[in-house]
C-alpha cells in the first residue's frame, strides 16, 4: 500500500496543535480553524482525530462529534475526503463510545439489570438506523449473557446468584429477539407470579 503523502506533515504539524492560541469561539469555526492549520491535501482518519482532540481540549468530550459529521463539515468547505478512511474511523469511533458507554451498565443484580435493561433499550432506539452499531450492541449482549450463562450453571455459585444469572439471561435473550416489544414483556415479567416466587423482595426501580 502506497503511504498517505499527508501522514508525515499532519504527524508534524499535530505534534504542535496543543500549544497553538486557537482564534475560533465555535466548535464549527475551530473544527475548519484546526483543518485549515493542518494544511492538508486529503482528509482522512489521522487529520479527523487531530480535530476532535482539539474539540475535546477546548470544548469538552461531550462536544466532540463523530468522524462521519466533521468530515461532511469540512466538505462543505471544500476538502477532499479519503472516504474509506472516514468510513473506517467513523466506525471505530463509534465502537469505542459504545463499548464505553455500555461499561456503565451492571447486570450482577436483578435491581441494576432492571435498571440497565432501560438504558439498553434506550441506546436500541438511538442505534436503529445505524445496523452496524446496532449489530455491534447484540454482540456485546450477547457476551454478557454467555457470562450470565456460565454463573447460573457455575459450581461455586450460590442458588441465589444462579437463580438472578438465570433470570437476568432470560432478560437479555427476550430483548435480543424482540427489542420492540421487551419493556411490556419485561413489565408483565415483573409482576408474574412466577417472578414474584423467585424473588419476593425485589422492588422495580423508580
Amino acid at each position: 500500500m502506497l503511504p498517505n503523502p499527508n501522514y508525515r506533515r499532519v504527524e508534524r504539524q499535530s505534534c504542535h496543535m496543543e500549544e497553538r492560541n486557537w482564534t475560533a469561539r465555535t466548535k464549527t469555526d475551530l473544527i475548519i480553524e484546526v483543518w485549515e492549520a493542518l494544511d492538508c491535501e486529503s482528509v482522512g482518519a489521522r487529520e479527523l482525530e487531530t480535530i476532535q482532540r482539539m474539540v475535546c481540549a477546548r470544548f469538552g468530550g461531550a462536544a466532540v462529534d463523530s468522524p462521519a459529521t466533521i468530515a461532511r463539515l469540512l466538505a462543505e468547505e471544500g476538502a477532499v475526503l479519503r472516504h474509506p478512511e472516514v468510513l473506517d474511523c467513523d466506525t471505530k469511533w463509534r465502537a469505542h463510545m459504545l463499548e464505553n458507554a455500555f461499561a456503565e451498565t451492571d447486570f450482577s443484580s436483578l435491581t441494576a439489570a432492571a435498571a440497565s435493561m432501560t438504558k439498553l433499550h434506550s441506546w436500541r432506539k438511538t442505534l436503529q438506523d445505524d445496523q452496524v452499531q446496532v449489530r455491534l450492541l447484540h454482540e456485546i449482549v450477547a457476551d454478557v449473557r454467555a457470562d450470565l450463562l456460565f454463573v447460573a450453571v457455575s459450581e461455586t455459585s450460590g442458588q441465589r446468584a444462579k437463580e438472578e444469572a438465570r433470570e437476568i439471561g432470560q432478560w437479555l435473550s427476550v430483548w435480543s429477539q424482540t427489542p420492540e416489544l421487551f419493556p411490556d414483556w419485561l413489565e408483565l415479567r415483573l409482576g408474574s407470579s412466577g417472578f414474584r416466587s423467585l424473588f419476593p423482595d425485589f422492588e422495580i426501580p423508580q
